[in-house]
């Protein structure tokens, strides 16, 4: 098999993985799929180097988190942050599942990069903290704060994510 088709077999099985990855690190679809198709261009310029490391899907998620962290591009504010957030209508089936969708996409918006980041490798991918921090080249005491200050922001922008956990 060459480098192409081996690139190829790895976008066509992990293409929607990583997809749902940068959605959940940029909160908008359209820079998600920017974040995955520059992320996938520099892969595909070492895929040779990416396969012969054992794991190429961790070292294309890194390439991502690092291709995020260093974006110069302006970001897009989806929506306008007000102090009270509007509560969530009344279902007749009581579903709100679809109102918290949107208020933690608002939230997770309000969030910095690196914030957002921490949250996801902490709290998504489950990784702890000294592998988080490795990952991203910094001190455990740095994804603590980050963690820390990201959690402290969705608790205040969001309260109702912490009602359908707490009751």
């Amino acid at each position: 098999m060459t480098d192409t088709d081996s690139f190829r077999e790895f976008v066509a099985t992990r293409g929607l993985a990583l997809s749902r990855t940068a959605f959940l690190l940029t909160g908008d679809h359209g820079q998600a799929e920017d974040l995955v198709q520059e992320t996938l261009v520099k892969a595909a310029a070492r895929w040779r180097k990416v396969t012969a490391l054992g794991d190429p899907e961790a070292y294309v998620r890194k390439i991502m988190l690092n291709q995020l962290r260093t974006w110069r591009r302006p970001r897009r504010l989806t929506f306008v942050p007000t102090a009270d957030l509007p509560e969530p209508p009344a279902r007749e089936d009581g579903s709100t599942q679809t109102d918290l969708k949107i208020v933690l996409r608002h939230a997770l918006g309000l969030l910095t990069p690196k914030q957002r980041i921490v949250l996801y490798l902490r709290f998504y991918e489950d990784l702890p903290e000294a592998e988080v921090a490795a990952q991203l080249n910094c001190s455990v005491g740095t994804v603590k704060r980050h963690a820390h200050d990201g959690l402290k922001r969705l608790r205040t922008v969001a309260p109702q994510l912490l009602e359908k956990v707490h009751p």
